[in-house]
């Protein structure tokens, strides 16, 4: 028998998701009917998508917080099969790529679609944006979208100068309003299409009685177009279904990913997320409905109104399903202009200036834009397999760009080597190495991340022939077992910078944008970029001893100046106080061994509340290895509870925080494990990175480290 929900998970429900699904309800209505308009499906279609996606998808699926219904990502794909196939058979063609995507998550590979390039992903919902953009431009101006994107521009002068009345009038108050709403503070809650759909509609009906409107059928249940058996050849139906099934996935998994990342309590199992879009793909399918996804603006709707459970996705669906068959007419008042102004602003965003400047930074614009291009010039799969194609060459090209000098010097020649050497350099090695007079004196010095066995055996029959010939051949003479010093590690460092100098020439060029500042202890032993895999230009540092924050007004004047720079001038969207074990600030605290009256001892009086706070704290268990922390390594933990606070003294940072453009966030690492963990603010304080967090959340076991009274 199946346990029925707790009192708590009730009063969650009630308090939180039950508010949240209404929210999520209203915006979906318009987000549906548009994405149906726009991919030339029945607007009866878009509405049995949100119903299915929000209550299978969300019973089912494995990111509770994700909300799945018809995406503007798949609107040129399912447009393209309505004119392939009909729209009987694209329902049929869903309905098979929900039985492929559930094969996908029964057999674990599922989360392999993560593998994509994310310039080709990005450059695929860039792609797609701009099609839906053009596309819906047509409407707002009151005309006729046309079939790709080519005809869309190639009509677009003659659509500008037609006069379309009340429809144009509808279509840019829709984009104004949905650009305008969230720059008004504290009602920027109500989502913007929400309320953009209900003030035009409203004007509409009393202005503007000529406008074209939604049209539904007048029983929803009995106009369905159930799927019919598509006609083509195998490999036209085969293609088609793989491509709803993939696209579909890969957008429901990079949501899912996005709304972890907005939710640091949620941890979606991809696996049983791709069984649960699979199950609303056959459905939706079987039902006459238009292909599911997960919807990352429906999503972040939920995680920002409040959601706690999946029960927000559910009663969001079952809502639709109550209006649409109780108060269907109501939908027919909204001008369809409006859905396409919403549809246009919708599009425009999934081009996101944020992802070319990283992909930039990466060097990997060509395959972003290439893709772009591809998809919304020669169709989706086209251009996401040139996009695919492009950076499979790109990755050969570095796999074959070792470098390879070789230079004479006193009669005796020096050949570097330097990179990635595999069999697709071998044949610029060979010719390098041929270039040296036979007879000479060669040192070869490799300074190598991998080498595979073609490059060794093209190294090594050279040096035989060589010597053969009279030379002489030294492999690696500068690791000959001395100590290199911090000059010598510079000389090399800037002799094997090629691969790393055009970024921070683009560094140098542009400023430092960093997302994070992070804050951490002066030890040798920590290195920031290595714990949180970046690099330049990621992070804003500071380090000092005991990674301490004094609070405002301390008369730290470098922390202060850090934090107020990182936050006002560079924006960051995050701060991490970073503690570690073996801290020798906490030790020296504990022991009270500091020279009077040295710098050191002022330092460290910045510790004295974290040395309370850890009185107060019960004993701290290692999530790993069970074991219960030192006196020092728990004061460590405290102190890092502790700089957060402190961290709030600031209002910069408070400001920053209450609007949700900050994060603050704890961690700890454990230096002879070589972990990090997260620092949490109750029992049992620490985690593993990449534990769950709603379930210690939600146990309710203790008070939290920084409400702890520090006065104990």
């Amino acid at each position: 028998m199946p346990t029925s929900p707790t009192p708590a998970l009730w009063k969650t429900i009630l308090h939180h998701d039950l508010p949240a699904s209404l929210v999520v309800f209203l915006i979906a209505i318009p987000l549906s009917l548009g994405i149906a308009a726009a991919s030339g499906a029945p607007l009866i279609a878009g509405l049995v998508a949100a119903v299915v996606g929000g209550v299978v998808a969300g019973a089912l699926g494995g990111s509770p917080l994700q909300v799945s219904g018809p995406a503007a990502g798949l609107t040129v794909v399912v447009a393209g099969l309505v004119t392939q196939f009909g729209w009987a058979a694209t329902a049929a063609i869903t309905c098979a790529a929900g039985v492929v995507q559930i094969l996908l998550g029964v057999t674990r590979i599922g989360r392999l679609a993560l593998s994509l390039s994310p310039a080709v992903v990005h450059g695929m919902l860039a792609g797609i944006g701009v099609t839906i953009a053009v596309q819906q431009l047509h409407v707002v101006l009151g005309g006729k979208a046309q079939s790709s994107l080519i005809d869309n521009v190639i009509a677009l002068p003659a659509q500008l100068m037609t006069h379309h009345g009340h429809s144009v009038a509808v279509g840019i108050l829709t984009v104004a309003v949905v650009l305008a709403w969230p720059r008004i503070p504290r009602i920027k809650v109500i989502p913007a299409p929400l309320v953009a759909v209900v003030a035009v509609t409203a004007l509409a009906a009393v202005w503007m009685p000529d406008v074209t409107r939604v049209d539904l059928p007048d029983h929803p249940l009995q106009s369905l177009i159930l799927p019919t058996m598509p006609e083509g050849t195998p490999i036209e139906i085969v293609t088609a279904v793989l491509t709803v099934a993939l696209v579909a996935s890969v957008e429901s998994l990079l949501s899912a990913v996005a709304v972890d990342k907005l939710h640091r309590g949620n941890r979606s199992n991809l696996d049983r997320e791709l069984i649960g879009q699979g199950a609303a793909n056959a459905l939706s399918g079987a039902l006459g409905g238009m292909p599911v996804t997960g919807v990352i603006v429906r999503s972040s709707t939920n995680v920002a109104a409040g959601a706690r459970t999946r029960a927000s996705a559910i009663m969001h669906g079952l809502w639709i399903a109550a209006f649409v068959l109780a108060a269907g007419a109501m939908l027919e008042l909204i001008p369809m202009a409006a859905l396409a102004g919403v549809l246009l602003v919708t599009g425009l965003r999934l081009v996101q200036l944020a992802h070319i400047r990283t992909l930039r930074r990466h060097d990997e614009l060509l395959v972003y834009v290439v893709t772009a291009v591809g998809v919304a010039v020669l169709g989706l799969a086209e251009g996401v397999l040139l996009g695919l194609i492009l950076a499979v060459i790109r990755v050969l090209y570095r796999l074959a760009r070792a470098t390879v000098t070789a230079t004479e010097s006193d009669g005796v020649w020096t050949v570097r080597i330097r990179g990635t050497l595999v069999f697709l350099g071998v044949a610029s090695l060979v010719r390098t190495l041929r270039s040296i007079p036979a007879g000479a004196t060669v040192r070869v010095e490799l300074t190598v991340d991998h080498l595979d066995h073609a490059a060794y055996e093209a190294i090594e029959d050279w040096r035989r022939g060589h010597i053969a010939r009279g030379g002489t051949v030294e492999v690696n003479p500068a690791q000959s077992g001395r100590q290199v010093s911090m000059l010598d590690g510079v000389r090399e460092f800037e002799a094997s910078a090629d691969e790393i100098r055009p970024l921070l020439a683009r560094l140098a060029a542009e400023g430092q944008r960093p997302e994070h500042l992070f804050i951490t202890c002066a030890d040798s032993r920590i290195v920031p970029t290595m714990i949180t895999t970046s690099g330049p230009g990621d992070q804003f540092c500071v380090r000092n001893i005991g990674n301490l924050v004094p609070p405002k007004g301390s008369n730290s004047s470098s922390v202060d100046a850090a934090i107020e720079y990182a936050v006002e001038v560079l924006g960051v969207k995050s701060i991490v106080v970073c503690g570690h074990s073996s801290c020798g600030a906490a030790a020296a605290a504990l022991a009270a061994d500091v020279p009077e009256g040295s710098g050191l001892e002022s330092w460290l009086r910045h510790l004295e509340p974290s040395l309370r706070r850890a009185v107060a704290l019960p004993d701290i268990i290692d999530p790993a290895t069970g074991v219960k922390l030192s006196p020092a390594d728990k004061l460590s933990v405290a102190n890092v509870a502790v700089q957060l606070e402190n961290l709030r003294s600031f209002a910069c940072v408070r400001e920053a925080e209450a609007q949700g453009r900050l994060e603050l966030i704890g961690l700890w690492f454990d230096i002879g494990a070589a972990a990090a963990r997260l620092v949490l603010e109750r029992e049992p304080f620490l985690v593993r990175a990449g534990d769950e967090l709603s379930k210690i959340r939600s146990s309710g076991t203790a008070s939290a480290i920084a409400t702890r009274p520090s006065s104990q």
